[in-house]
């Protein structure tokens, strides 16, 4: 450490940044308490006021990311290893590893990402989860399904974000889900063989909780009610986390949490874990090693005052996070789409429609790009809208119109434009 980072606040390795409209409120979060060295192939951009230093170097080659990790912890003392890309948390793994930082292993967290992987431990450790078989083909794909019975699930083996995931009630759509399946890509995702899962449907609504576990414990953060749409695809439209939602405390959930993550070996770090709540009680459906996207860690320090961004950098430094809330209220967010493919013309926030619950409401592209629905396309947005209140009706009352809010302009496209 040099003598002028004497008494500045802890070092922390941050690798990879993602897409600003959906993650610039963890790095406000997280350089209140730590300062950032930013690791990833580009220049700095819109994260220039968050960080202290940067290394351009492929996060996806393993080697090259530790020696740059290594030049930077030669020349600075560094607390810990900060990562909450989807594509980068093995990668950042080893990089914490390398150095003897907080972390868990580069196999911990491949057994999340790999979906396969996730299941096998699971069903060792007896956590209650969908029946899934893994396919290398669309034959194997047929099979698989009437094994199960119908309906079922298709999904690629290593994605995330619903991206690629569709219902197939029959054999014809278990065709169609399989094309979609394997059509799509993520960078940084390895691809498989056995690229393809097929899963028994489970019925009830869907949840992921977003929880922090350090030192032999584990709290849940935040629980968010998901709807989804465009049947038969499971694509991401809204979230609703109330911080007196009694399912933060239920015992069957928690414990499927512990014993799924011990199955996995992962200790160290939040997680954004998705279930079904079914008939039969939950099943897990994934447990994804990082911070939750759409916003839910924003929502979830709206609603109960805990800063969960914050929280995953403390125990990345190893720290005790704060976990104590602070208030108790709904924060809900609503996904605008357009109604079919569309290139954007202008996109406009009417501020002046806002009523007192929306806290915020903002375009998420610009003009110009094109946004393609499922299967064409995944997480085709144009806008998104915050409200905050008292309770659960409140939150999703004031949502009730949100393209009121932000208004579309757009040009169609041709489907196979």
């Amino acid at each position: 450490m040099s003598d002028n980072e004497a008494g500045q606040k802890p070092l922390l390795l941050l690798i990879g940044s993602s897409a600003r409209r959906g993650r610039e409120f963890i790095l406000r979060s997280v350089t209140a308490r730590y300062r950032l060295w930013l690791l990833q192939p580009a220049a700095v951009t819109w994260e220039g006021p968050y960080v202290v230093g940067n290394t351009v170097v492929d996060n996806t080659d393993h080697d090259a990311l530790v020696a740059a990790a290594r030049e930077v912890a030669a020349e600075h003392e560094v607390a810990g290893v900060f990562c909450y890309d989807e594509g980068l948390v093995w990668p950042a793994a080893s990089v914490s590893v390398a150095l003897g930082l907080p972390g868990n292993s580069p196999e911990a967290i491949a057994a999340c990402r790999d979906k396969n992987a996730t299941r096998v431990a699971l069903a060792q450790a007896g956590v209650p989860q969908p029946g899934s078989i893994g396919v290398y083909d669309l034959a194997g794909a047929l099979a698989a399904a009437e094994e199960i019975g119908y309906p079922v699930v298709v999904k690629p083996r290593g994605l995330a974000g619903s991206m690629g995931v569709k219902l197939a009630r029959d054999p014809g759509e278990v065709e169609a889900a399989y094309a979609a399946a394997t059509a799509i890509t993520y960078p940084g995702v390895p691809v498989f063989d056995m690229s393809v899962l097929v899963e028994e449907y489970v019925d009830g609504p869907e949840i992921s909780v977003d929880a922090v576990f350090h030192d032999g414990r584990f709290v849940p953060l935040a629980v968010a009610h998901k709807q989804v749409g465009f049947d038969p695809f499971f694509e991401e439209t809204g979230h609703v986390v109330d911080a007196t939602d009694p399912l933060l405390t239920d015992p069957e959930l928690l414990e499927a949490l512990e014993r799924a993550h011990k199955a996995l070996g992962f200790h160290t770090g939040v997680t954004h874990t998705e279930f079904r709540l079914g008939s039969r009680g939950p099943r897990l459906l994934e447990v994804n090693a990082r911070l939750g996207g759409d916003m839910i860690p924003y929502l979830g320090h709206l609603a109960s005052g805990v800063d969960i961004a914050l929280a995953a950098a403390d125990v990345a430094a190893g720290r005790v996070p704060d976990t104590t809330p602070q208030h108790r209220r709904t924060a809900a967010v609503a996904f605008l789409y357009p109604e079919r493919d569309t290139r954007v013309d202008e996109i406009v926030v009417h501020e002046e429609r806002f009523t007192p619950h929306i806290h915020d409401a903002i375009a998420m592209t610009d003009p110009g790009a094109v946004l393609r629905l499922p299967p064409r396309g995944y997480i085709a947005r144009y806008g998104r809208v915050i409200a905050v209140a008292d309770s659960p009706e409140e939150a999703k009352a004031a949502l009730a119109n949100p393209t009121d809010l932000v208004e579309l302009t757009g040009t169609p496209v041709e489907v196979d434009a």
